[in-house]
This record gives C-alpha cells, structure tokens and sequence, in this order.
C-alpha cells in the first residue's frame, strides 16, 4: 500500500482560478473568485489542500480573537469521501489552536447531510439555527450553527 502525501498549502493567486472553479462546480450559489481574494487580502487563513501534489480541497478560516470560524471548507467531487473533509477539519483546528482560539464555529445547510455527519462525527455540535440564511433554489435556507471546543 502506498502512502499518500497530504499538504495544506497557504492558499496563493495561482490556486484561485481552481478553487472559484471547485466551488462553482460544488455549490448551486458559490463563492466567486472575488470572495477569497477577499479573503487572502483580509488575512484570513486560506488553504489549498494537496493530495499526492494535486488540488484537492481548499477552506478558508477567520480568526476573531479566541474564536476561529469555518468560512468555507470544501473537498473537490472527485475525492469526496475519501476522508479528506476530517483532514481539513483537524489542519483548521490545529491552526486555530495554534493562534489561540478555544472554539472553532461554522454554519452549514441542513441539506447538506453529508457534512453534518462529518462534522457531528469530529466533534461539532449544533447550537442553534439562523432562519433564511443561504440563498437557496426556491428562495432561502436555514443555517445549521455548529460549535466545537478546542
């Protein structure tokens, strides 16, 4: 068995045309290559995930004083399942400590079911909802507000 070398790279302007393409092909409202140039400008932890030297998955990670909060965290199509979401979740984490944050926080949509249970399964738990957050096909859709110690 061969072993596979996973990086988490800052994320650079090479890596955006990828990332706006990812998150286009994966979200029906995605972020646009605006939002994390954005991002990067603003200081936030951006990251590009590499697997065997290949764009994987990327997240985007803001830091407010001793909390962190998951902006964006997505693994590409082809490699979901794979376990790479917990591998971004334990490299955000880790970062978060890092800087001191005692408490990472991150919204999702209760239909992407996929990742609640990735997310209930490293240790997030929900505390609360906000009503009509993301935009949605058919009007709007709450957020699922999740919480994890650190």
């Amino acid at each position: 068995m061969s072993v596979v070398a996973i990086d988490f790279i800052p994320m650079t302007v090479a890596d955006l045309e990828w990332v706006a393409a990812q998150d286009r092909l994966l979200y029906p409202f995605p972020w646009s290559q605006q939002n994390f140039i954005d991002s990067m400008v603003a200081g936030y932890g951006c990251w590009t995930l590499f697997e065997d030297g290949q764009r994987a998955g990327y997240a985007v990670l803001m830091m407010v004083l001793d909390e962190a909060h998951i902006l964006n965290i997505s693994v590409c199509q082809a490699r979901q399942g794979c376990g790479l979401g917990g591998r971004m979740l334990q490299h955000l984490g880790d970062v978060a400590r890092a800087a001191g944050a005692t408490q990472i926080f991150l919204e999702v949509r209760p239909s992407n079911e996929a990742a609640l249970a990735l997310y209930k399964k490293v240790g997030f738990e929900m505390i609360g909802r906000r009503k009509g957050y993301y935009p949605a096909l058919n009007g709007r859709e709450d957020a699922v507000v999740m919480r994890h110690l650190l």
